[in-house]
């Protein structure tokens, strides 16, 4: 198989869970002047979201990528939930902005039973996420107002910094209890691979890191994933009349490397239909412009 060469400018475009790595501060989106049909296929690019929503009412998961600290991103993820509650109340929203062990915290905020302020403090949110809380609190409040169930994704950062400075293999029994079974970290997809070692690349060119280092990284970014794909798999297993929209960085389901593909893996249920947006356009030169980034990419 041709390996898949990916030229990569911007980091914080494929959240790579750098920040909560701790080796990278975080950073600021920048419009790209690249239009969506110049560097994708222009079956992908759409330039309202009134050209997908039909396609996604049919889908049991959507995935909605984003560039976290865009507004304009996060205004249109808010969109799409109101449009696809309006036709199936049945839907969960899938966060990679909060921690799995926060789920019952996450849970106390949707069922009222803890104010705004309460969340973000028991949550941790500030110091486990640290963008802006504004530009989530109107998903998440709509969330609340409608009594739609949000998935606590993540995995703890605890577990991915030791993962990334130690290797899985010195994670605790207790800290293994977290995450998926090891046999269920799956590395072996060469193309993400290459995809994420080149963002790691020019970060060790900054002077951080060394081979070693960067397999750790990547490993690191495949429990990530691996932690997400269970959390959403398990309840469309457990739910499978709900809806399931997932948040989450663009770098977690571009081609269907990080997320998708993990919980078609372990869902392995041919009449699964996923659909994944990409709400801006990625700041990636793809060389195979056959090969889908994503079903869809907002052109705005």
């Amino acid at each position: 198989m041709q390996h898949l060469l990916v030229y990569v400018t911007k980091l914080c475009v494929l959240s790579l869970g750098i920040f909560l790595i701790n080796t990278l501060p975080s950073c600021a989106a920048e419009p790209t002047s690249i239009s969506c049909s110049d560097k994708f296929s222009t079956s992908q690019c759409v330039e309202s979201l009134k050209q997908i929503l039909p396609k996604l009412k049919k889908a049991n998961v959507i995935y909605l990528g984003e560039i976290h600290d865009s507004s304009q991103d996060h205004e249109n993820q808010l969109k799409i939930i109101e449009k696809l509650y309006q036709n199936n109340t049945r839907i969960a929203i899938g966060m990679e902005m909060f921690q799995h062990p926060f789920q019952e915290v996450v849970n106390e905020y949707i069922a009222g039973t803890i104010t705004e302020a309460e969340f973000i403090k028991k949550s941790e949110f500030k110091t486990r996420w640290g963008f802006d809380w504004q530009l989530y609190a109107p998903i998440l409040r709509f969330a609340k107002r409608k009594q739609i169930p949000v998935l606590a994704l993540n995995t703890p950062s605890e577990i991915t910094r030791k993962v990334s400075r130690e290797g899985i293999e010195k994670l605790t029994n207790s800290e293994k209890q977290a995450i998926p079974p090891i046999t269920e970290i799956r590395t072996d997809n060469i193309a993400y691979r290459q995809l994420v070692l080149k963002a790691f690349e020019e970060h060790q060119s900054a002077g951080h890191g060394n081979s070693s280092s960067a397999n750790r990284f990547f490993l690191a970014q495949v429990l990530w994933d691996e932690t997400m794909a269970d959390a959403i798999a398990k309840f469309v297993k457990a739910n499978p009349d709900y809806q399931v929209v997932v948040l989450a960085g663009l770098g977690h389901i571009i081609y269907g490397y990080g997320i998708p593909n993990r919980v078609e893996r372990r869902i392995q249920d041919a009449k699964l239909i996923q659909r994944s947006v990409l709400l801006s356009v990625p700041d990636i030169i793809p060389v195979d412009k056959d090969k889908q980034i994503a079903d869809f990419i907002l052109n705005k």
